[in-house]
């Protein structure tokens, strides 16, 4: 800090500033700095001619430096570029145009993101090579090529997937087998109404009345783990039950004796189906497979080919086919006789949980937990209708013995009746406080539904107006399944409570027999 200067008193004049010694020099201003991009490489002179002045030099690495963040932003520049083009997603559009532009199609062990990389980078260099007209000449033969699919594809027909003789003669069988049991159905029918001693209603009545009266006839533990599956033979003669051991046991009725313990299955066993027109019975399992049993036990056939678990399966009416729906979204028909499979058929977005037949034969049903049932025309792989109005996952489907009504089962506790004629729901039924984890239809007429339920319950329903007949009470956990047997006389429901129980009304049928053609 300087020292103030001080002051004359008055009346002496100022003294004069004091001279500055030559010794002292004033301090110079620096040079002016030059810039890394105007300094020029040199190096100094030495020695004579009192020294060049010095330069500012810009060393390799330096240099090499420089270019490599050039090298770096021209990169990003083009990645930039490359990705604000428009490149096809498609994989056969992105080998179309590396045709188009004279480039290999693929290269060895290239994948398709790779490949998309490969022709948005060969676009972005012919950008930058100023070869524009090879790019719109490549983009004009795809719009010509896009145009003229257009058209052909106004002129395609509906999409299918060629099949196997082995599947074509299987439908010209289903065909020859349903066409004159549709016609004999429908002709029984006018005949019952135009019959002036045939009274339907009447019949139909009597029908309602004996279910009125079924009681708990047997009960019997079937097996150390839960029950899941219980099917009557044709004649009602046996009993095959299906548990979470994997193992089947068939039983004589109607004192419900073991005949036969069937053991094969890796698994749990999902479910079992006698056979309408053999006594052999087919089983599904969680291992994958399906199997084909003689009654003694012998194994006949292996089903394999699902690629998730089983759910429910059931014969097609003739005996010839089986159907078995999967966790692999898939349901599929196989030739029993031959074990190999005809038809695999996609549809649903979720497992497919359920599959039933039409009475005829010429329709299938399944059913899945997309909260869709789906029919299916067997004589041409076409679908018939999708059924839609549950809001939960459907577990159970059966068909009518009339040809017409189909009665689904959901997890939002609703059974739902359908009419094929106009492929819309008839009737929605409140039916039980639980999931209704399996339907069916009486087998003679349809003149009355059963549902069971988790609700430890199962339940009758007219089939006329959809009324309560009867409510089955007496299993301690979740029903899993029921059967009716052929003169619908009989009714058998399974449970986690894993006992077997039987509902009879034999006594009133024994009084009033319902005449049947």
């Amino acid at each position: 800090m300087e020292n103030p200067r001080p002051q004359a008193p008055a009346g002496i004049p100022p003294m004069a500033p004091l001279p500055v010694p030559p010794s002292i020099a004033p301090i110079p201003a620096p040079p002016p700095r030059i810039p890394a991009a105007a300094a020029v490489a040199s190096t100094s002179t030495a020695g004579g001619g009192g020294g060049g002045e010095a330069e500012y030099e810009v060393s390799d690495d330096h240099r090499a430096a420089r270019e490599r963040h050039e090298r770096a932003v021209q990169e990003l520049l083009q990645r930039r570029r490359a990705y604000a083009m428009a490149v096809p997603t498609n994989d056969s559009a992105v080998r179309a145009r590396l045709r188009r532009l004279g480039e290999p199609v693929t290269f060895f062990g290239e994948r398709e993101m790779e490949r998309r990389d490969r022709l948005r980078a060969l676009m972005v260099g012919l950008e930058a090579e100023g070869q524009f007209d090879r790019l719109l000449r490549a983009q004009e033969d795809e719009q010509g090529a896009a145009g003229a699919e257009e058209e052909e594809e106004q002129i395609q027909y509906p999409f299918f997937t060629e099949g196997t003789q082995e599947l074509l003669k299987a439908r010209v069988d289903i065909a020859q087998y349903s066409l004159p049991r549709a016609k004999a159905r429908i002709e029984r029918t006018k005949r019952r109404y135009d019959d002036p001693d045939e009274d339907p209603d009447a019949e139909a009545n009597l029908v309602v009345k004996q279910a009125e009266d079924f009681v708990l006839e047997c009960s019997e533990i079937g097996d150390d783990r839960p029950l899941t599956g219980c099917s009557f033979s044709r004649d009602a003669s046996m009993l095959a039950t299906s548990s979470w051991s994997g193992m089947i046991k068939v039983w004589s009725m109607p004192q419900i004796t073991k005949i036969a313990t069937l053991k094969g299955h890796t698994e749990r066993a999902t479910d079992v189906a006698f056979s309408p027109v053999d006594d052999c019975l087919a089983t599904a399992s969680a291992d994958k497979t399906a199997k084909l049993w003689k009654t003694d036990g012998s194994l006949l056939t292996s089903f394999d080919g699902h690629l998730d678990r089983l759910a429910r399966l059931a014969f097609h009416p003739s005996g010839k086919y089986l159907g078995t729906a999967s966790f692999d979204k898939t349901w599929r028909l196989w030739d029993v006789n031959t074990g190999k499979e005809l038809l695999l058929q996609e549809g649903h977005g979720r497992s497919v949980y359920g599959v039933s037949f039409h009475p005829d034969g010429s329709l299938a049903a399944s059913c899945g937990l997309d909260g869709y049932a789906r029919v299916w025309d067997l004589r041409s792989g076409r679908l018939y209708c999708t059924l839609m109005g549950h809001v939960k996952p459907v577990l159970g489907v059966s068909f009518s013995p009339n040809g017409y009504l189909v009665a689904t089962g959901s997890e939002d506790n609703f059974c739902r009746i359908w009419d094929l004629r106009t492929k819309r729901m008839l009737y929605s039924i409140p039916a039980h406080k639980s999931l209704i984890s399996y339907v069916k239809f009486e087998p003679q007429e349809g003149y009355y539904l059963a549902t069971s339920s988790y609700d430890t319950k199962a339940a009758l329903w007219s089939a006329r107006d959809y009324k309560p007949i009867k409510s089955l009470v007496g299993h301690e956990s979740k029903v899993t399944s029921l059967d009716i047997s052929g003169d619908g006389q009989q009714i058998v429901t399974v449970s986690h409570d894993r006992t077997i129980k039987i509902w009879s009304c034999r006594s009133r049928a024994q009084d009033n027999a319902m005449e049947l053609d």
